[in-house]
């Protein structure tokens, strides 16, 4: 299997702040709170499309490694589906004016879970030969799909935007990747739904439904179990477990059933909303900087979606 090379987040220019989510849907500041933990994050301005970010994402990463545009195999663009412009590929778009003549590109849809679903499909054998690069960009529009003066919409007052290029490389990489776990329950796959509205497609929500709490919990703790048995491997031997941001009592939750301690994992409540398929690259990123990284650490991304799909990508840090 291939590896990591090395990654890059890039945020966007604007913010989203709960008392402009307030005055728009009455609903009280204190409960937006609760929701988004921070008075303010990066979103995406009116103007901003999402495939610049990751563009610009991409250049660092290959200007820091030295990998040459060229040598790129494959340009695979994560997200939503929602690309900036109907009936268009950003990938190719980013591969152009990056300079990747050679690379296949195209797009992954899995929602927040896309990004991870992505290295999935380049990291078994053969799918990246030894020493080719591929590069795996993860852009959303998620805070521009939110109607901030819908009060039933405001779960999703969360939503904020960050663009992720991942370089990777065949048999190699500072993190490799040792294995793969995912799966959808597809019951739940009409609970949100894109909605047409003034020109711009919105998120709605179907009518209240219990469940998907303990969904979350089910399919992840299921997901982890799966994953250590197939590496040989125990709960106790995972050194950091990175969640995407969708919701704090969930991460706290899951962290409690698995009996993983909080200071194994990275809370970004206090600055950053969910950032879409970016928040466990940008956890990542936050545990290289802080100097908590050891050779042999075993990593779990848990990365969840939309439909509702879950995942379980588990690294192993080479330094």
């Amino acid at each position: 299997m291939g590896g990591i090379v090395d990654y890059d987040v890039c945020f966007p220019s604007a913010r989203a702040d709960i008392r402009a989510m307030h005055a728009a849907s009455g609903v009280a500041l204190a409960d937006i709170a609760r929701i988004t933990h921070c008075e303010s994050f990066p979103v995406l301005a009116d103007d901003e499309p999402a495939w610049e970010l990751a563009r610009d994402a991409a250049r660092a990463v290959l200007t820091r490694t030295g990998v040459a545009a060229a040598d790129l195999r494959q340009v695979v663009y994560a997200g939503s589906g929602e690309w900036d412009r109907p009936f268009w590929s950003p990938a190719a778009k980013i591969a152009h004016e990056l300079g990747a003549a050679r690379a296949h590109c195209f797009e992954v849809t899995n929602f927040c879970n896309a990004g991870m679903t992505a290295l999935r499909l380049l990291s078994p054998p053969g799918a990246l030969g030894e020493g080719e690069y591929a590069l795996v960009l993860i852009g959303d529009r998620l805070s521009r799909m939110v109607d901030y003066g819908d009060p039933d919409a405001k779960a999703l007052f969360n939503f904020g935007d960050a663009a992720a290029a991942v370089l990777l490389e065949g048999g190699a990489g500072r993190f490799r990747l040792l294995h793969s776990a995912m799966r959808t329950d597809g019951s739940w796959a009409d609970y949100y739904a894109g909605e047409l509205t003034g020109g711009r497609v919105v998120i709605r929500r179907a009518a209240h439904r219990s469940g998907l709490a303990d969904a979350y919990v089910r399919h992840f703790t299921a997901l982890v179990d799966e994953t250590l048995t197939a590496l040989g491997r125990k709960r106790a031997d995972i050194a950091h477990f990175l969640i995407n941001h969708g919701d704090r009592d969930m991460h706290t939750r899951l962290l409690d059933t698995l009996e993983i301690p909080a200071e194994r994992s990275v809370f970004n409540y206090d600055r950053l909303a969910h950032m879409g398929g970016a928040d466990t690259l940008i956890a990542l990123g936050d545990l290289e900087r802080a100097g908590r990284l050891r050779p042999g650490d075993l990593i779990m991304l848990a990365t969840s979606a939309m439909g509702f799909s879950w995942g379980i990508t588990t690294l192993e840090y080479q330094g």
